[in-house]
């Protein structure tokens, strides 16, 4: 197979949290001859897991880059984390990536972890490829894995391999259907070309066949080949096989066990020779690519070395000092995982770490005249938050500050102050993306923080009206102070909020007063007697008299608060409850335990319906108090292999039975 050398390429590793990856990363390095040591997730020297984060939890905590060359062409390597919660960052990478690499398990259960994944890819037409690892597990089956992926892949798989196994049934190599030769593997060497075992001749040809005639779908003349026996070529195979890789028509699966670094030089082989040039992603990305053109995909802060934006870039060269969207480029500098170089110039397709850009922000396309609008997918709602606080008071400052870097490092991350409830919550993806982000302001900025279930913004109303006469007197001397209310307090429909009226006649309390006593009840309203904003409340001034002299907006403010204090509780003031409309997205086998997380939180069932566009997923409806969310990301992860998601929004007010509403109030006294 001929090959011609290309430009700067890049690709991308992604897949669940427990499929690999990073033993991968690590393998395919070694094997490039980019790192002279493999290092092992479990021993925390892996270049893929440099993060403290990373290695407390040994699982990747952010994206790691690797630059690299390969056989005379130069390569970026990007290591995308594997859990659900820190997916962002994942399609970050992927945006970039001129070929991306969905690492699988070889469960056919495990294959809906994908799901997400698959459906970014297919939905924004990016080339991808599967390697299906650990193929060293017992119970690992190619078959079952496959069917199980194509049933959840918009596009369709093309096996690429087949194993060969001992006669314990262990997968001991591999059969290459477009060459036809077998690879016997050998645990941390190269492989072994063996004759092919006649035991698998039939099932190889099967194999070959049903590969061709998914090639041909998108042939015409390979399919008349074939309709006439003819045997294609095998350039002609591969040259089939890298043009509709690229166009996103099909995905390649292969196979091996990065823990053995089994079948890596083949995975190696095919990015070489089937990936596409960055000319053909910027293409796809609808870049017009014209002069210096680079896009930032990750923003860092690290340590003395301060703000790095990570970028490919996808025309011109990018050189020390150069400017580009707000900035001069402070430095360009090469990378391997968290350590970096510097290289003073990159080229067109090149990967690089850009130093000191203090206005490029995650997504934007850099231009030497500034910041050029691009497609970019926006954060994830948030799903999961904490109400957070500095141990020192000192320290707020600098709390806000890590704060902002941590949101700017991570969009899926956000921080806001709750006006109503006074606090600061940190939101996200889930409780692991939330603590990781706890522990990063412990170990890079010295803050310890507390952090808590934020409160909830409970209401109040009342069930009963009421009349009052309130004044307002008070002297001290020289001017006093004289208000005198007369005020009918009602309650409102649910949902019909404050209304104010007046029926004042013969100018007993001025006009120019009235808006005064409007401010003073509304200003109550704010902390009704059960410590919550009143709602649905309407009042009318309907008499009252004043002082030509000690009588004033103030006056009148104060005796409008004083007339609410006493009447609102014995209004029959309940507690309201905000609720929302929930919808829960996952697989479809695991609808029925939702059903039964959304029942064991007060929720009501609105139904279920195949969610659009996700083969083999539904979406449950429901209302479901917002006092019962907390957690319901984790729960409803930890009953969907992690990848069920949910949006929400506000639905309406209920009132709170009796026992719940004190329930509250006592946790609240």
């Amino acid at each position: 197979m001929s090959h011609q050398p290309s430009g700067p390429r890049c690709a991308a590793l992604v897949g669940s949290y427990t499929c690999g990856k990073t033993t991968l990363f690590e393998d395919l390095l070694f094997a490039a001859g980019a790192i002279d040591r493999r290092g092992a997730v479990k021993d925390g020297n892996t270049v893929g897991d440099a993060a403290p984060e990373a290695r407390a939890r040994t699982m990747s905590t952010e994206l790691s880059v690797a630059n690299f060359d390969y056989l005379g062409e130069p390569w970026a390597l990007i290591d995308c984390p594997g859990s659900v919660e820190l997916t962002y960052e994942a399609q970050c990478a992927m945006m970039v990536a001129d070929l991306v690499v969905v690492v699988a398990e070889p469960l056919p259960e495990r294959a809906v972890t994908l799901s997400p994944i698959l459906r970014f890819l297919d939905d924004r037409n990016i080339p991808h490829l599967i390697y299906v690892n650990k193929m060293d597990l017992p119970e690992a089956t190619v078959r079952g894995t496959f069917e199980a992926l194509q049933a959840i892949s918009g596009r369709p798989l093309v096996l690429r391999e087949i194993p060969i196994r001992d006669g314990a049934g262990k997968v001991t190599g591999m059969v290459d259907l477009v060459s036809e030769r077998a690879w016997r593997w050998n645990p941390h060497k190269p492989s072994d070309l063996v004759a092919l075992p006649d035991t698998l001749a039939e099932a190889s040809d099967e194999a070959r066949t049903g590969m061709l005639e998914a090639l041909a779908d998108f042939d015409d003349a390979l399919m008349a080949e074939l309709l006439e026996d003819a045997v294609p070529s095998t350039d002609e195979i591969y040259a089939n096989l890298t043009r509709d890789l690229q166009k996103d028509l099909i995905v390649p699966v292969f196979f091996g066990s990065a823990e053995n670094e089994n079948g890596i030089r083949r995975l190696l082989k095919a990015l070489r020779h089937e990936a596409p040039g960055a000319e053909v992603t910027a293409d796809r990305l609808g870049i017009a690519t014209a002069g210096t053109m680079a896009q930032v995909f990750k923003t860092v802060y690290a340590g003395q070395s301060g703000k790095i934006s990570l970028a490919r870039i996808w025309s011109g060269e990018v050189k020390d000092g150069i400017g580009l969207g707000q900035d001069r480029v402070g430095s360009v500098l090469s990378l391997m995982g968290r350590k970096t170089a510097p290289r003073g110039v990159a080229r067109a397709g090149e990967v690089v770490a850009l130093g000191r850009m203090a206005g490029a922000a995650t997504g934007d396309l850099l231009t030497e005249s500034g910041v050029v609008e691009a497609d970019w997918p926006a954060p994830p709602a948030p799903l999961h938050a904490l109400a957070i606080r500095a141990e020192k008071q000192s320290d707020d400052v600098k709390l806000q500050a890590a704060l902002a870097r941590l949101a700017e490092e991570d969009p899926s991350l956000a921080a806001a102050h709750q006006p109503e409830t006074s606090e600061l919550v940190l939101s996200g993806q889930g409780e692991m993306q939330l603590q990781i982000a706890l522990a990063r302001m412990k170990n890079e900025y010295g803050l310890a923080v507390t952090a808590a279930k934020p409160a909830i913004p409970y209401r109040e109303t009342i069930t009963k009206a009421a009349t009052i006469h309130a004044r307002h007197k008070k002297q001290s001397g020289g001017h006093g102070e004289f208000a005198d209310v007369h005020l009918e307090i009602r309650p409102q429909p649910r949902g019909a909020g404050f209304a104010f009226d007046e029926r004042i006649t013969g100018g007993v309390v001025p006009k120019s007063y009235i808006p005064a006593v409007e401010k003073g009840v509304q200003s109550y309203l704010g902390k009704g007697p059960l410590g919550h904003r009143v709602v649905d409340v309407a009042v009318t001034l309907t008499d009252g008299s004043y002082h030509t002299v000690d009588s004033s907006d103030m006056a009148f403010q104060k005796a409008a608060q004083k007339g609410m204090a006493e009447a609102m509780p014995g209004c029959g003031p309940v507690l309201l409850e905000p609720v929302l409309t929930v919808a829960i997205s996952v697989p479809s086998e695991f609808t029925p335990k939702v059903q039964r997380i959304v029942t064991g939180r007060r929720g009501q069932l609105l139904g279920f319906d195949a969610k659009v566009g996700w083969p083999g997923w539904d979406e449950v409806q429901a209302l479901i108090p917002q006092g019962e969310m907390d957690g319901l990301i984790v729960e409803i992860r930890s009953q969907s292999l992690g990848v069920g998601t949910y949006s929400c929004r506000f639905d309406h007010l209920q009132e709170l039975s009796g026992r719940e509403a004190e329930k509250i109030l006592a946790e609240q006294a």
